[in-house]
């Protein structure tokens, strides 16, 4: 990824603070059982997709990830399910507008959580999260 003048000055813990706010906020504007569920699903943070997820077919530019069983299937699938997202590259999509990127932050979480619900690209698309 080419570094741009924003990521020059890219404060880890400060964006990790305002993922973690954001996620914390969106998460507390669900429906209850929706909520209950949602909170229960590991969410991490990286800077980018590690080698590994590349070498899968991930894109470096890539802003979330769901990973593991969706939440029908769960319990029939060995890899846990989470959603990682990557702050750097939410960061350098949002250009270092703090208030872009808890937005972004926010659509990328609520379409990662789709995914644990078992929405495909299209259905989340029709919903505005893509």
């Amino acid at each position: 990824m080419l570094q741009t003048n924003w990521m020059k000055n890219f404060d880890w813990e400060h964006i990790k603070k305002l993922a973690l706010e954001e996620v914390e906020a969106t998460l507390s504007e669900l429906p209850t059982p929706l909520r209950e569920r949602a909170r229960q699903l590991p969410i991490t943070f990286e800077r980018v997709p590690n080698a590994g997820l590349i070498a899968d077919g991930i894109a470096p530019d890539t802003l979330g990830l769901f990973t593991g069983a969706e939440f029908a299937e769960e319990g029939h699938v060995p890899l846990p399910p989470q959603i990682i997202l990557f702050l750097e590259n939410l960061w350098d999509f949002a250009e270092a507008d703090e208030d872009f990127f808890c937005d972004e932050v926010a659509t990328t979480l609520l379409h990662e959580l789709g995914h644990y619900l078992g929405l495909d690209e299209d259905d989340l698309y029709d919903r505005g999260l893509d």
